[in-house]
């Protein structure tokens, strides 16, 4: 039977680093600032996909930052929060799919539409190729904490 007490569901303070779904945020961060730092140093030819894919970087980073210090400060014991988490990391891994489907079919497109063997073009592609790599890192990463966040959820 359920008790009727008061008892934290989201950690706060330091405990974040010790809990299991919210130890991902070191992850979210590096992933995602790799993603925004690879995209950013590469040249933006269609600009447009490209900048879905800042616009993704830079949101889901600043966000987390956010949800971050939120969590660290103990802004998060309202019993809400733990619905929101789980919707606030289902958003960003729908973002960051869509993203890394769109960055990864550019960098496709540049790679096998284009033969110049110039060094600085071989520097670019490869920072690309990264860019893809760290963005679909990000999305899974985002993707467990949903899991765990919806997990948690439901516990409580």
């Amino acid at each position: 039977m359920a008790s009727s007490t008061s008892v934290d569901v989201l950690p706060t303070g330091f405990r974040i680093f010790t809990t299991l779904p919210d130890v991902f945020f070191i992850l979210e961060f590096v992933f995602g600032g790799l993603v925004w730092m690879l995209v950013a140093s590469t040249r933006i030819q269609p600009e447009n996909p490209l900048g879905w894919v800042m616009f993704v970087s830079i949101f889901c980073f600043i966000m987390t930052t956010v949800w971050f210090f939120i969590f660290l400060c103990g802004g998060n014991q309202s019993s809400m929060w733990p619905s929101l988490d789980v919707g606030y990391h289902f958003v960003a891994v729908v973002f960051y799919l869509s993203a890394s489907v769109v960055l990864a079919y550019i960098t496709f497109i540049l790679g096998s539409a284009s033969s110049i063997n110039n060094q600085a073009f071989q520097r670019i592609f490869h920072l690309d190729i990264a860019a893809v790599v760290m963005s679909h890192l990000a999305t899974l990463v985002y993707f467990i904490h949903t899991i765990l966040s919806a997990i948690r959820w439901r516990r409580s």
